[in-house]
């Protein structure tokens, strides 16, 4: 099954890092974070995928050309018999990956209407280039397929940035909850659809979590995959300094890898 990257958006609240490079480039632990996504779901054994550039793509498609240069040990033989012969072996060998240009000011739904054409089989999976989780993908995929429905989203009940006050009507503070979890359940991405999604898809100006998603809940055709573990998306430069620090201390959750 073919896992769609969503990679061309402008970062703009993560503007330290992103003035000068897509945001799925912008590194944690050394690694670009697109990196990161891919082996979580390479993981499971899904190594085909689909990125959708906009925002400065000839970067990230400079950092998969220049892949194996960059990760191998190499010897390089110069002039009219140039030659390079690789001396390792990285751990992505088998990975497939298209580089799709999906339009520089496209918005989420339109980015994947793009790339119809590059789907090849009844359901796909589609997530953010900036957020990282510890998602079972082997039982979201057996969720997706016992519902029958045409969509899945992974859903996470976040944790509040802020203390929460139970207040009484004398201005007494009843309780004080230290960043509790929110009762509500939020989108985090990690989806997977079926190829009649399409239909539901417009133009570039389509956004997928508007429209779309409104229309398939409308048609019942809209099912939450519960994730009680970790998710954290990549947004601000308070989150990225975050996940380095989780990287650097031995703590990323989303390191099911080895």
């Amino acid at each position: 099954m073919q896992v769609v990257i969503l990679a061309g958006g402008l970062g703009t609240r993560l503007r330290e890092e992103t003035e000068f490079r897509p945001k799925p480039l912008v590194e944690v632990g050394g690694h670009p974070i697109i990196w990161h996504i891919m082996k979580i779901y390479a993981h499971y054994g899904f190594q085909n995928f689909i990125v959708c550039l906009g925002y400065r793509g000839n970067m990230i498609k400079e950092y998969f050309l220049n892949y194996e240069a960059m990760n191998n040990d190499f010897t390089i033989c110069l002039g009219r018999q140039n030659t390079i012969t690789y001396h390792e072996e990285h751990l992505e060998q088998d990975f497939n990956v298209t580089l799709a240009e999906t339009g520089a000011a496209s918005m989420t739904g339109g980015r994947v209407k793009r790339i119809e054409k590059y789907i090849d089989r009844e359901n796909f999976m589609v997530t953010y280039g900036d957020g990282v989780a510890d998602v079972d993908i082997d039982a979201l995929m057996d969720f997706h397929k016992s519902h029958g429905k045409l969509a899945t989203v992974t859903t996470f009940r976040p944790i509040s940035r802020f203390g929460i006050l139970e207040v009484d009507s004398d201005s007494r503070v009843v309780q004080f909850t230290e960043k509790p979890q929110i009762d509500g359940w939020i989108s985090v991405g990690y989806m997977i659809f079926n190829r009649r999604v399409f239909e539901y898809l417009g133009g570039d100006d389509c956004i997928l979590e508007q429209e779309p998603m409104q229309r398939l809940a409308a048609d019942g055709q809209l099912m939450a995959y519960r994730h009680d573990g970790f998710f954290f998306a990549m947004d601000t430069f308070r989150e990225y300094k975050y996940l380095n620090e989780l990287w650097d201390e031995g703590k990323a959750p989303w390191k099911v890898w080895k």
